[in-house]
């Protein structure tokens, strides 16, 4: 390098238990949101039944 370039700034990498404490893995959150979308889904099948079979 000469004198008049910079080395790139980078930012200060987190350790491992930082980063496990504070961000949960891809997996988990497409599990949990699929989860989430198929329980609402089956709830209000249910709902439905009971509001049919109540009429």
């Amino acid at each position: 390098m000469s004198e008049h370039e910079s080395a790139p700034v980078t930012a200060p990498r987190k350790n491992i238990e930082e980063t496990a404490q504070t961000k949960f893995p891809r997996g988990l959150v497409v599990r949990l949101f699929a989860y989430l979308v198929a329980g609402h889904i089956f709830a209000g099948f249910l709902y439905l039944l009971f509001e049919v079979g109540g009429k």
